[in-house]
Parts: structure tokens; sequence; C-alpha cells
């Protein structure tokens, strides 16, 4: 089955599988930065840059450590994909699909208003928001101009804290003084809200789409944890709640992927005493749906992967990671793992000439592999959505950033080899741009229908706040992984 649907809510990632050049899904992107929590003093984690380890093995005069093989192995080929019950069920999903819309109630009222946003977070959480994103819209648009009178009053913590949790997972910028109402005259969160489990943890989930400076939601975090943590670790509550306020503690959902926030909320829904047997039929369904497709991009990714020999033609001391890459489309090259100076300073010269004809001769052999399914994946991109961009200028730039993704590449290469410690500001400057983020916002935006392709492109590079604390909390957060 050939199938063109996209998969993934409004902010979430998109999948199709109409191209085999189509193989890597984009991860939802973070709205605003994380928050710092009171109590907790800083970190500080030294940056060095390093040089290679000594190798285990020589090849031709070079010192390597050579890495271990794809622990994936080509098992996806043989996977077998019923196309079958794909269909059977995508016909199953849109016979539910009617019934489930028409749990949006009328906006004829405030509070139909107000349960039509709960019924939102609903399906952001079930993972089967995309399917609605015409009625989420619009039911946003009313929650807006009916936002004061909806919260008027309103003094249920779970309520208010997921009514913000989707207005800001939606990008719009509901104020934090919305949780000032469950303060007490000492100007602290009143003790008596930990009585409510659900609603302090909607509140934990909401202070995590905070701002540096919306100080409310620091200490809305503080709060929160010092009763999450000893409720867990006591064993009081069920066990399906229990469980979800672990895994809110280990990764909160906005930060989480669509489908694994949709495969442990399908769990927690079916526990709770007011589940709708419709609903969760319809996001069983769905994740069911998604789980078959994903085995078939793998399976076409694999064989793809095998076909192109990868294996033969690269040297032992790369990282077979391309099933990881499908996840998480960026995978994190330790510095001791990278190549040699110059063979980073062939490739990098050999993308910045961006000649297609070059035979790069005297440049080892899977040098030229690599170069070439660089250009050609390139070539792939520009005949397939090339009449969509709006001319050539749009990938002509996306060309330009990755050039520039590529010589941050190199300066972090040449740091290494010299034993050079930046400074944390140079070292940002640097490395800010080779976690690839502008690059991928390049690649997004030009392929976007409905938006002027110059207008993007021109806000891009002008390298605006926006776009620098992007690729520098992302830089941050790469580091602090890899650290761990």
């Amino acid at each position: 089955m050939e199938s063109t649907r996209v998969f993934g809510a409004k902010l979430g990632f998109k999948l199709s599988i109409r191209s085999q050049a189509n193989v890597l899904s984009s991860c939802k992107p973070f709205r605003f930065p994380p928050t710092s929590f009171p109590g907790k003093p800083p970190k500080l984690v030294p940056l060095k840059a390093t040089t290679n380890t000594l190798a285990c093995e020589d090849e031709n005069n070079r010192k390597f450590k050579k890495m271990e093989p794809s622990e994936w192995g080509h098992q996806f080929i043989d996977a077998h994909v019923d196309v079958a019950e794909m269909d059977s069920l995508g016909r199953e999903i849109e016979a539910l699909k009617p019934k489930v819309g028409d749990m949006f109630l009328s906006s004829s009222d405030v509070d139909s208003t107000k349960k039509n946003i709960l019924f939102i977070y609903l399906l952001m959480s079930l993972g089967v928001a995309y399917h609605f994103e015409a009625e989420i819209e619009e039911n946003l648009k009313e929650g807006l101009k009916r936002i004061e009178e909806m919260l008027s009053g309103e003094d249920d913590l779970y309520t208010v804290s997921i009514i913000f949790w989707v207005f800001r997972s939606y990008g719009h910028n509901l104020s934090p003084d919305v949780f000032k109402r469950f303060k007490g005259e000492n100007g602290k969160f009143k003790e008596c809200l930990a009585e409510d489990t659900k609603g302090i943890l909607s509140l934990y989930e909401a202070a995590q789409m905070g701002t540096m400076t919306e100080y409310i939601l620091d200490e809305a975090s503080g709060f929160v944890l010092s009763y999450l943590e000893p409720l867990v670790a006591s064993g009081t509550c069920q066990p399906h709640l229990s469980r979800r306020i672990q895994k809110a503690l280990g990764q909160p959902q906005h930060r989480n992927m669509e489908i694994l926030v949709a495969m442990e909320y399908i769990r927690f829904y079916e526990q709770e005493e007011d589940y709708d047997k419709t609903l969760l039929m319809f996001a069983k369904l769905n994740f069911k749906y998604l789980q078959l497709h994903y085995l078939q991009e793998l399976k076409g990714l694999s064989k793809w992967y095998k076909e192109k020999d990868f294996e033969s033609n690269l040297p032992p001391y790369y990282r077979d990671r391309f099933v990881e890459m499908h996840v998480v489309a960026l995978a994190y090259l330790e510095p001791n793992h990278s190549h040699m100076l110059r063979e980073v300073e062939s490739l990098a010269n050999a993308i910045e000439r961006w000649d297609l004809d070059d035979p790069m001769d005297g440049q080892p052999i899977y040098l030229k592999f690599v170069v070439k399914f660089i250009f050609d994946t390139f070539q792939e991109f520009e005949r397939e959505v090339a009449s969509e961009l709006g001319g050539s200028d749009s990938l002509k730039a996306t060309i330009e950033e990755f050039k520039r993704l590529t010589r941050a590449n190199l300066q972090l290469a040449k740091w290494a080899e010299a034993g050079h410690v930046p400074s944390f500001d140079e070292y940002l400057k640097v490395a800010g741009i080779e976690i690839a983020v502008d690059f991928t916002l390049f690649g997004i935006l030009v392929a976007m229908k409905d938006i002027c392709k110059e207008e993007a492109v021109a806000w891009l590079k002008s390298r605006n706040k926006l776009a620098v604390l992007m690729h520098t909390v992302g830089r941050v957060r790469n580091d602090i992984f890899g650290l761990k």
C-alpha cells in the first residue's frame, strides 16, 4: 500500500512513505527553554576539545578505533509488514474518526469551550490530535477570545494547568499569572494543593513550558517536586498514576516524542475510571497503524541502506547507526571517534567547492563515496520538491547553510587536533552551528508550503535571537546528555 498519510499533531513529527528519500522524522521543537529550579545549585561542566584516542588497529599507517557493528543489522529487511492489516486499520480509523470528532462540544458557552480545550489535551496525549487539526484550530481561536472569561473564578488546578499547557503547546503565550490564584497570603503555593495529585502533576507539566524570566513557574516546579518525588517513593498512589508521574519527572511531555507519549498515555487512560471506550479504541488503532508504518519505513530504509553498500564503502571506524538516525535525525558523535584532520579538511573543501563533476583524484575511495552520496541526496531533494520551493534560490540557501555546517565541523576538528580549549562564547559560536539546528530550520522552512520563501530565508540568514537561542539550547543539551 502506498501511504500518503501524514502522522503527528500540528506541533509533532511527520512521516510520509511516498519516497525512500523521506526517511527522517522531524521531532517536536522546543518552544520555550527549560526553566531553572530553585534550591538546586548550578552544575558547572567544563568544556574541552579532545584529540583522538589511541587506536586499536592500524590501517594504512593511520590509527583508529574500530566501531562495533549496528546491533540492528539488517533484520528490518526481513520484517513482515501486513499491508492488508494496515488497510484494515486505516478503514477502522476512518470509521471511528467522525464519532471522535463529534465529541467536541458546540462552543455556545464558556463551559463548553473549556471542556473542548481539555479534550484537545486528551487528543494530544493519545497521539491522535493530527486527525482534528481544523477542529482544534477553531476551538483554540474561540478559547483565546474567551480566555479571561473562561479562567475567571476557575480554581481547579488541573483545569487551569491543562488550559495553560495546551495554549502554550500551540504557540500562544498565555500569561503564567493565571497560577497566582493558587498562592496563599504568604506568597507561596498553598499546601492543600498537594492533595490533588493529578492537579500538581499537570502543574509540573505546565511549569516546563516556562521561559527563563517566568519565575512563578520556577516556584511551581520546586513546589511540585517537593511532593511528587516523595509520593512516588512512598508507593501510596495508584500504580498507573505513579508510573505516569515517574515518566513525567524523567521526561516532560512537551519534550518527548509524540509516539512515546501516546504509548504511555494509552496505558494510563485505559485504567482511568471515566475513560471513553470509543476514544480509547480509536487511539489504540491509530497507535497500531503507526507501529506498522514505522516498521514499513525501517524495512524500506534498511533495503536502501544495504543497496547503497555503506558497509563496504566506508572504513571500519565509522558508526553504523542508521536506525537511530531515523529516530533522532542527529546522532551524537564523540570527538575521539572522529576522522583525521586531513580527511575532514578534504571533505570540507569538496563541500565548499560543490562541484558535482569533481573526480576528487587522490582522495580515499570512501571519501568519494560520502561526497557523492551528499551530492546525490541534494539532487534528489531538488528533483522532488524544487517545484514547490518557489525557485532555486531557497535550495541554494540550504546548500550554503550546509557548507556553513561543514566549516563548523572543520573548526572543531582543528581545535581538537591542536588541543585548543576555547572560551565558552567562542565554543558556542562554532558548536552552535555544528549541532545543525540552523541547517535543519533551512531545510524545513524552504520545503514548507504557503510561506514566502524569500522572507523565510532572509529571516534565517539574519541570525535572529530565536534561532540563536534554539541552537544554543540544542548544543548545551546535547553536550550534557553526551557527558552523562
